[in-house]
């Protein structure tokens, strides 16, 4: 039971970052069971009824994650948008909802290395590399808001072009 190893280890001296981390929760989560007595965290685990946002794709999301171990919560989270574009669901909630897939069914990550080659020089305009990525700004107001782009290198020119949108790109 998650409330006795906790405990368990701040016995053994371990600090709240410690125990989070090898636990792999957060520290809001070791704090709460800290303060909780024995009796609050068998009542608290006792709610089997409790509904999550989540459920109603779970056999889709155990499904994708035994065909492809290494798929990451953000991809899951792509897939349900594709194959479900009305979810409304927040990435961090995915990636708590899939870790806890992975466990109940002893579905372990695998970590697949990219493989690497060298290739041949083509001629101009054949051949571009594609990366995305996202940013937080501040407007003109001061408010901070979360960018996401994806930038393009032509290989023979070096010429760069990089297209900006205020929400996440999808597949």
């Amino acid at each position: 039971m998650l409330h006795i190893e906790i405990h368990q280890l701040r016995d053994r001296g371990l600090r709240i970052v410690q125990i989070a981390k090898r636990l792999r929760i957060s520290r809001n989560t070791v704090y709460k069971y800290l303060d909780m007595s024995f009796e609050d965290a068998v009542n608290e685990f006792s709610q089997t009824g409790r509904k999550k946002k989540l459920d109603e794709y779970k056999d889709w999301i155990v499904g994708w994650l035994l065909e492809f171990p290494s798929l990451t919560g953000a991809q899951v989270l792509d897939w349900l948008q594709e194959k479900y574009p009305e979810i409304d669901v927040g990435e961090s909630t995915v990636r708590r909802y899939v870790n806890e897939i992975r466990e109940i069914y002893q579905i372990d990550k695998v970590d697949e290395p990219r493989e690497y080659e060298a290739v041949i020089e083509l001629p101009p305009g054949k051949q571009l590399q594609v990366d995305w990525g996202q940013t937080i700004q501040k407007t003109s107001g001061g408010k901070e808001v979360k960018l996401y782009f994806v930038a393009f290198v032509l290989a023979h020119s070096r010429h760069k072009f990089t297209v900006w949108l205020d929400r996440p790109f999808t597949t």
